[in-house]
């Protein structure tokens, strides 16, 4: 990513700015803010997908990774949202930093990372959550929890001290981003919101202050 210009999230809601603005470089300012004053997983963001009925799903996942291709977050290929965005891959995230009273909301189409980007990831995780990743099958009925840490348990032993590879259906995927909505907090619900839109994932940004 290229050099970010500090100055870029000022401009933001500057309505006398007509100069182009990079929504990634107004993304990375207002998260190493939150960074900073959430208290809680500053990376958290809601990730809504649709099932093969049209019937929205949603729920919080972590993202693990931002680059100017997208958004990446890891998960079960054969969980409920693995399954949506194979039959469907196009997700919303949705960015909520209460302390800031700020959101970033992100909408596109969804691609499968690397072999190489997952691997890299997994091997990162605690040892217990790479246990985990083979052991659930996510999204699906689970008799108790004790059958879970059953589970996690003999893995570990058959395993001993060997390394846990990374299991075929856990991976990531990647939202490349069509739209990208900066919204602030205003008085009196009077709240700045600015949409970023492209045609493609190589188009120019355009962007437009919506209504509140």
């Amino acid at each position: 990513m290229r050099a970010i210009d500090p100055n870029v999230a000022d401009r933001l809601f500057d309505d006398n700015d007509k100069e182009p603005i990079d929504p990634y470089h107004v993304f990375e300012l207002w998260y190493a803010e939150a960074e900073e004053k959430e208290e809680n997983d500053p990376n958290a963001m809601a990730l809504a997908t649709v099932d093969a009925n049209g019937l929205p799903d949603i729920r919080m996942v972590l993202m693990n990774g931002r680059d100017e291709r997208g958004f990446v977050f890891f998960t079960n290929f054969e969980s409920a949202k693995g399954v949506q965005l194979a039959n469907n891959p196009k997700a919303a995230l949705n960015f909520h930093w209460k302390s800031l009273r700020r959101q970033v909301r992100i909408r596109g189409a969804v691609e499968p990372v690397s072999g190489d980007e997952a691997d890299a990831y997994f091997a990162t995780r605690a040892r217990d959550s790479r246990l985990g990743a083979h052991v659930s099958q996510q999204s699906r009925p689970l008799q108790s929890r004790a059958d879970l840490v059953f589970k996690v348990e003999d893995l570990r032993n058959r395993l001993n001290e060997k390394p846990v590879p990374r299991p075929s259906h856990w991976s990531g995927f990647r939202v490349i981003p069509q739209q990208i909505e900066f919204w602030s907090d205003g008085a009196f619900r009077l709240h700045d919101r600015v949409l970023f839109s492209r045609s493609g994932p190589k188009g120019e940004w355009t962007r437009q202050r919506l209504y509140p």
